[in-house]
């Protein structure tokens, strides 16, 4: 399918836009990336998606800084400066685009890392979500200093499906905290919970620069199409 995409201006914030081309309405897809911001994997990703016949638009954390752009460490500086009242606004800004001026008629979200946080934080404030997507996401349950929600609590709020991938070898949150997430998510009264367990991958195992490591590379070709089956499920 072809696809047109472009960087977009939605308000006051810039994103990246893909989406099918000549579609007027459709499913959609809120993309949360990981420290390297809108580089060139989340806006493959973004791609992807769109040549599925989903509307894909990627919040930009760094405000145009990314790994094409910027390294590492000038990134994580750049997230520790991020403060969860004004993330999650802006995400709920694009959540209106998606349902407003894109016509989409379901729109799920898919996180990586602290985009993975956000994408549970988003599914507990805002019910609209299709489903709710996290590839390893940063939820330690000792809160960093600009933190001002705990994930694995809020996650309870989730009313939509969730699928959450965790690998066994996550070096920024333990098996025990992923583990008081899952038994969270489990407890809700509504929103299925599909958990995938990964022993010996690390954190951010989706990340093509950490697949050279062949553990971490085996978690993304099982993880990846899994993700893409729920999407369609859950917002068809």
């Amino acid at each position: 399918m072809d696809i047109d995409a472009s960087q977009v201006q939605v308000g006051e914030q810039s994103a990246y836009l893909a989406r099918p081309a000549g579609v007027a309405a459709g499913p959609g897809m809120l993309l949360l990336p990981m420290i390297k911001g809108i580089g060139e994997q989340l806006r493959n990703w973004a791609d992807e998606l769109a040549g599925r016949g989903i509307t894909a638009l990627v919040w930009d954390p760094f405000k145009g800084r990314s790994s094409d752009n910027s390294t590492i460490d000038e990134l994580a500086e750049l997230l520790a400066g991020l403060d969860d009242d004004t993330v999650l606004a802006e995400q709920v800004a694009l959540l209106d685009h998606l349902f407003g001026e894109l016509g989409c008629t379901k729109v799920g979200t898919v996180g990586w890392c602290l985009g993975g946080r956000f994408a549970l934080l988003l599914g507990a404030r805002d019910h609209r979500l299709a489903n709710v997507i996290a590839f390893h996401p940063t939820v330690p349950s000792e809160l960093k200093p600009n933190h001002s929600y705990d994930a694995i609590a809020d996650s309870i709020g989730i009313t939509a499906p969730v699928l959450i991938a965790y690998p066994g070898a996550d070096a920024a949150v333990p098996v025990a905290d992923f583990e008081a997430l899952q038994t969270a998510l489990q407890s809700r009264e509504t929103g299925a919970t599909i958990t995938q367990f990964y022993p010996g991958a690390e954190h951010g195992y989706t990340d093509s620069a950490r697949q050279d490591k062949q553990v971490n590379a085996d978690a993304y070709r099982l993880s990846w199409p899994q993700a893409l089956a729920f999407i369609d499920a859950t917002t068809a």
